[in-house]
């Protein structure tokens, strides 16, 4: 959400709805898999409300030859490190971020969830990886 502030309220949110449907539990899954479901579905709708839009990547070029997949890089980083640097991203490739790499769905799901299309997930999946490289590379390079 981008903000302590607002992830709370989604949070508080999701677990009222996860009282409220406790009742509609199948036991198909496991019950934190279940919460997990509806506290993504929930942070997903408060965006879808904040009027997010996604910006179409299809036809992105990249810029410049500074980052290269290869490229292996140890740099001294911790989780808070990374965090602000997610900060950093657009919304739209920050939620793609998000779901991809942390909460573990692939890029049809992304799709299906966000309403775009696979190509577009994969897209904002990779700019966002890429913006994240040069946040902390340069951040890097800048205390060092």
């Amino acid at each position: 959400m981008n903000n302590r502030e607002d992830a709370e309220d989604v949070l508080q949110d999701a677990f009222v709805q996860a009282f409220t449907k406790l009742d509609s539990f199948r036991y198909e899954s496991t019950f934190g898999a279940w919460l997990k479901r509806i506290v993504i579905n929930t942070s997903i709708n408060a965006l879808n409300k904040k009027k997010v839009d996604l910006m179409l990547t299809d036809d992105f070029r990249f810029v410049g030859d500074r980052y290269e997949e290869n490229e292996n890089v140890d740099l001294p980083l911790t989780s808070r490190d990374i965090e602000k640097a997610m900060e950093q991203l657009p919304e739209g490739g920050r939620v793609v971020f998000s779901l991809y790499l942390l909460e573990g769905y692939d890029h049809l799901e992304i799709a299906e969830i966000l309403g775009i299309t696979e190509s577009t997930s994969k897209s904002q999946y990779m700019r966002a990886k890429r913006k994240i490289y040069e946040i902390l590379k340069d951040r890097y390079y800048e205390t060092a």
